[in-house]
């Protein structure tokens, strides 16, 4: 009897907990959905070329992003790119192009690598080896064949930092067409 007791009481007190948390998820929905939206935003006009006015930026496919300069002539893109095989999981970034199809920064959206290592990977030396960088080529590592020296003891997030901006680079590729 002492167990049906038991059962009964932890059941009720874990559904409680679950009603808890439901009303907190559709109370807050709203908020947090707007909250990524604008840090999406952000990133993208972080990441564009110098020549675009940065409150000409605007969404214009899911995950793509076009910024113009003053005269309202498209002067950038900002695209999403995702590589699933980081060493902590999928890599986000923002990456940044120009219309002549250049590489002109990137930022992080999400990404749980070691901290120290690939965390490096928003580390300005590292990122620097992409600016300016033509990117009708494929982005890969110098262990790969490629002209990009990988972060120390961090090779799998360098790799997959080079494949979230090659997915980047696919979805520009589709827009200049």
């Amino acid at each position: 009897m002492k167990i049906v007791k038991l059962i009964v009481c932890l059941s009720v007190i874990s559904a409680i907990c679950a009603g808890v948390l439901a009303g907190i998820n559709v109370v807050t929905k709203e908020t947090i959905a707007q909250i990524r939206e604008k840090q999406t935003l952000d990133a993208a006009a972080e990441v564009m070329p110098s020549a675009v006015d940065k409150s000409k930026v605007e969404q214009i496919a899911d995950g793509i992003f076009a910024g113009k300069d003053a005269s309202g002539k498209i002067a950038g893109y900002a695209i999403v790119g995702t590589d699933p095989s980081g060493y902590g999981g999928q890599i986000v970034l923002m990456v940044g192009f120009s219309p002549d199809f250049r590489i002109s920064t990137y930022k992080k959206l999400i990404a749980s690598e070691t901290p120290g290592l690939g965390t490096n990977l928003s580390s300005p030396v590292f990122m620097k080896q992409f600016e300016g960088m033509d990117a009708s080529k494929p982005v890969s590592v110098k262990k790969d064949g490629g002209k990009i020296d990988a972060i120390t003891s961090a090779t799998i997030t360098s790799r997959a930092v080079c494949g979230a901006i090659n997915d980047a680079k696919k979805k520009m590729e589709g827009i200049l067409k």
